[in-house]
């Protein structure tokens, strides 16, 4: 199996980074290929509990390389740091992470560009994290962004700098009344980076590349999740890149040939951060109980999670554009205490009732879902770790979900750690 990808199918924290984890085991390399430090995987073992923003979740397997492919937009303070605490942990960093010299750096007045539009947006505003990710993007697109190589030549670095920092400093100041930004201050800062950063600074596509030949698994990393897609996604409530499978072959350079198996991980119930449209979401005691019993705060930023039902129309929308081969189920203990379960099985606007998700705006707005009522288990199953032992409702409640969406479960979560895994 050359390239395996992993891939949130609902609005991200679905729980990628215990699942990359556990496949990391039987896996030689771990690659992300898009988003930015906004990103929180989550990974819990004996007693602790660590979250990865930038390196890749398969770092705490000895042997297994990891790679940040050129896809993804890197803050390289965040990294740094990310990589002084795995070292602080006795695991070793150098020769083991790869990153690419095509991927886009967040620079400083992408954070200060996109608080001051965030503000300024007010009511409309997206929600975002204020990191920088989605100005980091428009840069690139826009054929003006500072790429890792580019910190190798100091003439070339200040020159596209002061280019790019003549027209920012004059966005800051001239539309949203910010103040302006040191050039001289962000390129020295930046040198020093690039002494910290490049024994890690590698070809990540030519790496890839090599390993595809020998036969070497590779399992491909998403962030954030499918319903976030900036072109597949509730637009412009969205991320800025592509975490769905497509996001793969251009965010590390493999060809889509290589691709063998897509996991769709997928929390037993959904979940949102930030603003946009959510048609089974719970604004009423019930999703403050879904919220205080799955911990639902972002791992990045600490801010509550808007919960709500599972939404069959929106999994099978992911399924059909990510062609998920079978899915992982995560946080399933958490419904335990419940002695009704709702899954959202059609849309209803108007007169009309579809299975469509209409990723439009408008239309998902108003759109009113149309509920199967299921009896729940009501039993702790915490920890159990064979598909037999779990109560008959919950087995009834998995088996629903996956005859839907015609795709089966490979991996169940019954905790958040390790061990607390059903294998299909």
């Amino acid at each position: 199996m050359p390239v395996t990808i992993v891939i949130g199918s609902q609005w991200g924290d679905e729980g990628k980074g215990k699942i990359v984890d556990l496949i990391s085991r039987d896996i030689d390399i771990v690659a992300r290929y898009q988003g930015g430090a906004n990103a929180g995987h989550t990974i819990c073992w004996e007693d602790k509990e660590f979250v990865l923003h930038l390196v890749p979740s398969g770092i705490f397997h000895d042997g297994v390389q990891c790679v940040i492919g050129n896809g993804v937009v890197i803050d390289p303070a965040a990294v740094l740091k990310e990589i002084a605490m795995i070292r602080d942990l006795g695991y070793e960093v150098e020769g083991r992470l790869h990153i690419s010299h095509n991927a886009h750096l967040i620079m400083p007045y992408h954070k200060k560009v996109e608080e001051a539009r965030e503000r300024w947006r007010d009511g409309g505003a997206i929600g975002t994290t204020g990191r920088g990710i989605g100005p980091a993007y428009v840069d690139k697109f826009a054929r003006s962004g500072i790429r890792v190589v580019d910190l190798l030549d100091r003439d070339l670095l200040r020159k596209k700098l002061l280019e790019s920092m003549e027209e920012k400093n004059a966005i800051l100041q001239k539309v949203y009344g910010a103040g302006e930004l040191d050039v001289d201050a962000i390129i020295e800062e930046y040198i020093e980076f690039d002494k910290l950063i490049d024994p890690f600074i590698t070809d990540t596509t030519e790496l890839l590349g090599k390993a595809l030949a020998q036969g070497k698994r590779i399992l491909a990393e998403g962030a954030q999740g499918s319903l976030l897609d900036v072109d597949f996604g509730t637009y412009p409530f969205v991320t800025s890149s592509h975490p769905t499978a497509g996001g793969c072959c251009t965010g590390l350079g493999v060809p889509p040939t290589a691709v063998d198996r897509v996991i769709g991980i997928v929390k037993a119930y959904s979940t949102r951060v930030g603003n946009g449209p959510f048609p089974t979401e719970l604004l009423d005691e019930q999703g403050e109980d879904l919220r205080r019993v799955g911990h639902e705060f972002g791992a990045t930023t600490g801010r509550p999670r808007r919960c709500g039902w599972l939404d069959l129309v929106a999994l099978r929308y992911s399924t059909m554009i990510n062609g998920f081969t079978d899915l992982a189920i995560t946080k399933l203990d958490v419904l335990s205490h419940l002695a009704e379960i709702k899954i959202c099985t059609e849309y209803r606007l108007g007169s009309n009732v579809s299975r469509r998700f209409p990723n439009d705006l408008q239309t998902l707005s108003r759109v009113e879902p149309e509920y199967v009522t299921l009896p729940g288990w009501q039993k702790d199953i915490t920890g159990i770790t064979q598909y037999e032992d779990l109560p008959v409702e919950a087995q009834d409640y998995l088996r629903f979900m996956t005859d839907y969406l015609g795709v089966p479960a490979s991996i169940i979560s019954t905790g958040p750690k390790r061990e607390q895994t059903i294998h299909c």
